[in-house]
C-alpha cells in the first residue's frame, strides 16, 4: 500500500537520501543545501523513493527522482513525478525542466520534450545541477504547465 503523498524530507533523512542517490549514480553533492525541496516515500522508516523540485524564477528544476532498486515497478517513481509537477503548478511555476542521462523516454512519455541548454531560462542554467553536477551531455527536457 502506497501513501497518498510523499513526505517532506528533513535533516534526519539526509544520509538515506544521499546514499540512495549515490547508489543510483545521481547527483547528491548539494542535497543538504536543497533538502527543503525534497520529498520521499518511506516504508518502515526506510527511504524507498525520493525526488526534488528546485525553484528557479518562474520555473522549477525536477531533480533526482530515484527509486530503490528493490522497490521499482510499483509506481512510486511516477507518483513522485506527478506529486512534484502538481506542487509546481500549485506554486505558479510555468515550466518544469530536468536533466537526464538515462530516463529520456520515461519523461517523454509523461509529456516532457527535449530542449537545448541555450533555450533554458537563465535561472535554470544557474542551478548547480546545470552548472557542475550533471554532465554536459545530459539531455535537457521541458514540461510546459
Amino acid at each position: 500500500m502506497q501513501p497518498q503523498d510523499p513526505v517532506a524530507l528533513t535533516h534526519s533523512h539526509l544520509e538515506q537520501l544521499q546514499q540512495l542517490l549515490r547508489e543510483n549514480h545521481l547527483p547528491w553533492q548539494d542535497c543538504e543545501q536543497q533538502l527543503a525541496h525534497f520529498y520521499g516515500y518511506f516504508e518502515n522508516q526506510q527511504l524507498l523513493a525520493a525526488g526534488g523540485l528546485e525553484p528557479a524564477g518562474d520555473s522549477a528544476l525536477l531533480r533526482s527522482v530515484v527509486v530503490d532498486a528493490a522497490s521499482r515497478s510499483q509506481g512510486r517513481g511516477r507518483l513522485m513525478v506527478d506529486f512534484l509537477i502538481q506542487r509546481a503548478r500549485d506554486s505558479g511555476v510555468n515550466e518544469v525542466y530536468l536533466l537526464s542521462e538515462t530516463a529520456v523516454d520515461y519523461f517523454a512519455a509523461i509529456g516532457f520534450t527535449v530542449a537545448t541548454r541555450a533555450s533554458l531560462p537563465e535561472a535554470i542554467r544557474q542551478t548547480r545541477q546545470f552548472q557542475s553536477l550533471c554532465p554536459d551531455d545530459a539531455t535537457c527536457m521541458r514540461l510546459k504547465l
